[in-house]
């Protein structure tokens, strides 16, 4: 085997650190870095990481400097020989010492930002996030959108996922419903989940919080910067997983004012009136929309369902049996199952109009209409 000499050594590790440079370049050139956070808790989470990265890219510089010249001026081919000793006293203490230091060093801001994050305490806007498979319900519960309450769902077209159009920018961070929230103002999240784990996170705002079945757990964020920012849930929680984004979208006071306004006149016309009598054609029209936004996910937009895991409601004998069992199903939910409990969900005319018309699309023509207060009727 040809000896390595000096100068080839030198040239070796020469060449090693010209390609950790230039990785370092590629990697700035494509920013693969966290994107900068506008919250205060966020940026500290920022700032701490690029700290630990300095500190680590130190020790890195450090240890595997030692090896290298180690390796190159203390070869057996220069007629180095092996050093032999046994329990230094001075070495044990440093290296017991300097990873201590290191981690005290790390703990102290990281600590400080924990607990800048959870400190949920006078909150200006409160706001409850239900997970559910696979979407965001939230409640507005404190503030002045107090009573405003909507289901946020993916809103990118079936026609991008299946690849029968190109993707845009946006592909799988949009929704239908964001929350709203004015800029400057201080917002405490509660999360909990309807049927399994999920996790509410938000990357522009250094937020990242489980949602769990049978607990709330809570942080906030105060959002300095106006814009729309885009999130996903980052806990595996299922068959849709990576189609439940949440996104946020940050306004001025006068912007979030006319906001919930305009939500609450929302919410009123979604109510409907409870003893308004749907024509067939009104209730399947309104159905399909519904339908298609959360019950297609799982039992397709074709009603023909997944085999094994979601049934078909396309000739299905609840669908197409007495309407009181298909309301119980939708309304109540089946529990130790994905079906959810849709009466918590949606409200009565919502309901009426999905079910009519599941009972009514593809081959199921019962020809009959539910109303609102069949619906209200059925619920427990």
């Amino acid at each position: 085997m040809k000896k390595i000499t000096n100068k080839t050594a030198i040239r070796l590790a020469a060449a090693f650190a010209a390609g950790i440079a230039f990785t370092g370049t590629a990697l700035a050139e494509m920013q693969l870095n966290m994107g900068f956070p506008v919250t205060a808790a966020g940026q500290t989470a920022y700032h701490l990481h690029n700290l630990i990265n300095i500190i680590c890219l130190i020790i890195f510089i450090g240890v595997f400097g030692v090896m290298g010249y180690s390796m190159i001026y203390h070869r057996k081919s220069k007629g180095h020989k092996p050093a032999e000793f046994h329990e230094n006293l001075t070495v044990e203490i440093l290296w017991t010492a300097i990873p201590l230091l290191i981690l005290i060093i790390i703990a102290i801001p990281a600590t400080k930002a924990l607990i800048s994050l959870k400190d949920t305490s006078d909150s200006d806007i409160t706001i409850k996030a239900t997970g559910y498979q696979w979407k965001w319900g939230y409640d507005y519960l404190k503030g002045e959108g107090e009573g405003i309450k909507f289901m946020s769902v993916l809103a990118t077209p079936q026609a991008q996922i299946k690849g029968q159009e190109p993707k845009d920018e946006h592909y799988l961070l949009e929704v239908d419903n964001p929350i709203v929230v004015p800029v400057g103002k201080k917002v405490r999240i509660l999360t909990t989940s309807n049927d399994v784990i999920h996790s509410w996170a938000m990357p522009a705002f250094g937020v990242k919080q489980d949602a769990v079945p049978g607990f709330i757990r809570d942080t906030q964020f105060r959002a300095e910067k106006e814009g729309t920012y885009r999130g996903q849930c980052s806990e595996l929680c299922g068959k849709d997983h990576g189609f439940m984004p949440i996104v946020v979208e940050v306004v001025s006071a006068d912007k979030y004012a006319t906001w919930v306004d305009e939500q609450k006149k929302k919410m009123a016309a979604a109510m409907g009136d409870p003893n308004k009598v749907w024509t067939l054609d009104e209730s399947k029209a309104y159905g399909e929309k519904l339908y298609n936004a959360n019950c297609a996910a799982c039992h397709q937009a074709t009603g023909k369902g997944i085999p094994g895991a979601f049934p078909a409601l396309d000739g299905s004998k609840i669908v197409t049996g007495p309407k009181e069992g298909h309301l119980a199903v939708v309304v109540n939910g089946r529990p130790g199952t994905a079906m959810a409990a849709f009466g918590k969900q949606l409200s009565d005319t919502e309901i009426a109009a999905i079910v009519t018309y599941e009972r009514n699309a593809w081959g199921n023509k019962t020809g009959e209409v539910v109303q609102p207060a069949e619906v209200k009727a059925a619920h427990k």
